[in-house]
């Protein structure tokens, strides 16, 4: 029986998930969103809000305990100084989930995983002011190519 094992495999050995998590824990708290699989982003979710809860007691056990998921020690730095303190009054939910769409290789569902008081960049806000700036798409496909054919047509025979 399968009784108290409710947690993501992920298809890896134990050894290479704590690898995986530990990896987009750093990546995480480092540019504070990542582009992974709804998966991925799933289980290592619970790991990443635990980390910010150790960071907002601030003390050396935390401290250790956090380097334990997280190896890189300026980014525990920053998760201790600027991430906690902005998370200092929330009780929980300090990642987000957003739904991207699809990989084109294997169809795997993408989602953003980000901090929830997340600085915006400069990047941020000129990749959203392209996304407004292109051109609205031309209505319908080859139905609508037709229709046109044929009022150039009629146009042509009545001029």
């Amino acid at each position: 029986m399968r009784h108290g094992k409710a947690n993501y495999k992920l298809g890896r050995l134990t050894q290479h998930r704590w690898a995986l998590f530990r990896n987009l824990l750093v990546a995480l708290f480092r540019h504070e969103r990542i582009t992974t699989t709804e998966a991925k982003a799933k289980a290592v979710r619970g790991a990443a809000e635990h980390m910010i809860t150790l960071a907002k007691r601030e003390n050396l056990h935390a401290r250790r305990q956090v380097l334990t998921m997280v190896p890189d020690a300026a980014v525990v730095g920053t998760l201790f100084d600027t991430i906690a303190a902005r998370f200092s009054d929330r009780n929980g939910g300090y990642t987000r989930i957003i739904k991207t769409g699809r990989r084109p290789g294997d169809n795997a569902p993408m989602v953003i995983l980000e901090l929830v008081d997340r600085v915006e960049t400069d990047k941020d806000r000129k990749d959203r002011a392209e996304k407004k700036e292109k051109a609205p798409r031309a209505e319908g496909g080859a139905a609508a190519k037709g229709k046109r054919k044929k009022k150039e047509k009629a146009a042509a025979a009545s001029a």
